[in-house]
Order: C-alpha cells, then structure tokens, then sequence
C-alpha cells in the first residue's frame, strides 16, 4: 500500500470514480468530503498521506484551501480540476501537483504523488 488518500470533490459520482483510481494506485481511501469545511476538518482527524482537492468547492476555492493545508504541513495536495488552464495557478498554491479531471489514471496518481 502506497498509503492513505482523501477525496475532495462536491460531485459524489466523482468522488466514487476517484476511489476506484486511487485504489489502483495502491492508496487506501480513508474519507471523502463534498467542501471545504468538512475537508479540513478530515485531514486533521484522519491524516491522510495524500488529498485530492477539486478547485470548486460549495464554500470555498480549492486553492484557499491547498495553501491553508500546505501552510500547516498536514497533507501533500493534488489539485483536480476540470478546466484545461490550471499551471499558471500551481505554484501559487504550495500543492504537489495539478491533475485534469480527464487525466485521472493510477499512473498519474502516483506520478504526481511521487513529484
């Protein structure tokens, strides 16, 4: 097992689909969450080795919320998003990676888990 994920994301069919992947890419998916709030709440109760962070969220923006959790060091992030334009904002954020919605593969998990 490559460790712990968490999925992030408002869409619960996303979510489901995310766990799939993550499970192929060796993760052990200890919770999910549909915002923010509940996001953050999660990461410091269960400690994920690794969140997946949809930029839109109900009650905030994904990257708001990938600065709060890297500034407190508690999880490497991966960004998800389904918008083609996302690298200029990456760096910004502190996050390990930014994935496409449509790139979701194990081998992309593990890819920008590893980077």
């Amino acid at each position: 097992m490559r460790g712990t994920a968490l999925i992030v994301d408002d869409a619960p069919a996303f979510r489901e689909a995310a766990a799939v992947v993550l499970s192929a890419a060796g993760y052990r998916v200890v919770g999910e969450a549909a915002d923010a709030a509940t996001a953050l709440r999660a990461i410091r109760d269960l400690a994920p080795t690794l969140v997946l962070l949809d930029v839109r969220l109900p009650d905030a923006n994904g990257l708001d919320v990938a600065r709060t959790v890297v500034s407190q060091r508690n999880a490497p992030i991966v960004i998800l998003t389904s918008s083609a334009d996302y690298s200029r904002v990456y760096a910004a954020t502190g996050a390990r990676a930014f994935l496409g919605k449509h790139e979701l593969t194990p081998e992309a998990i593990i890819e920008a888990a590893c980077s």
